[in-house]
């Protein structure tokens, strides 16, 4: 009995909503084109809403950071100049107090804890072991950051003391990466950091790394000669060995004295 009624009350809903509409298409004719273009402005306000409900869901449930490209492959049955538009207007909503931020990071968006209330936020976590960096992985972290691309031995003349132990570690982190080899002899390898530092330290891009001089001035230190001076251009290894000069013509016959 009960599936009939609800057949019974769908029909009739059915009906209703049929002669509903034919009443308002007449009304909507009769209206004017005005009521048609309100129609269309309050069409369109709802798929923009719904666009940037759509990218914020995406944004969050990203394990990494989503990027403009990313985004414009996810949602593409939407313009770029549309997609574009409903990250701005979610920038807008992020900006008012609340727990949580909308940041850039490493070229992409994440939506994150704001940074006054981690204390809260660790509360969740206090079972969880956290792997954290030593001090000497943080200060070559710091030369390979300042001075990239950079190798080994450079790292040790800033340092001061042997880093293969730290690189093999800040490697295993892939917060460092092996670029290439450096032009000189002994062609040694050529470090620099990847995108998940950038992540790691909630960077955009390397601009964003705080001055040598305003770092050490706010810990109470000397920046070293080194780190502060830029690593100079490679040095290549000279294709073909210089040619010997030629002794100097004597005249046939002559003495020397």
């Amino acid at each position: 009995m009960r599936r009939i009624r609800l057949g019974t009350r769908r029909e009739i809903v059915t009906e209703k909503d049929h002669d509903e509409r034919q009443d308002g298409g007449t009304a909507g004719w009769q209206n004017g084109p005005d009521a048609s273009v309100q129609e269309g402005e309050s069409l369109g306000k709802r798929a923009a809403a719904e666009l940037k409900a759509i990218l914020e869901a995406l944004i969050f449930a990203s394990p990494e950071p989503l990027t403009p490209k990313a985004m414009f492959r996810l949602l593409d049955t939407e313009t770029h100049e549309d997609v574009l538009a409903a990250l701005a207007e979610l920038k807008t909503d992020y900006e008012w107090p609340g727990g949580l931020a909308l940041v850039e990071v490493a070229g992409g968006y994440q939506i994150v804890t704001r940074p006054e209330l981690h204390d809260w936020v660790r509360r969740l976590f206090h079972e969880r072991a956290t792997q954290k960096l030593t001090v000497q992985a943080l200060e070559t972290l710091a030369v390979i950051a300042y001075r990239q691309p950079t190798t080994a031995l450079e790292i040790t003349g800033v340092r001061g003391v042997n880093t293969s132990g730290v690189l093999n570690t800040l490697l295993e982190r892939h917060l460092i990466k092996i670029v290439g080899r450096k032009q000189i002899v002994g062609r040694p390898f050529l470090y620099a950091t990847t995108r998940e530092f950038l992540i790691r330290f909630g960077l955009n891009d390397l601009n964003d790394l705080p001055k040598v001089e305003d770092m050490a001035e706010a810990l109470g230190f000397e920046a070293p000669a080194l780190l502060v001076e830029r690593t100079p251009g490679e040095e290549l290894l000279p294709l073909e060995e210089p040619e010997p000069e030629e002794p100097e013509n004597t005249e046939p016959g002559g003495s020397v004295h």
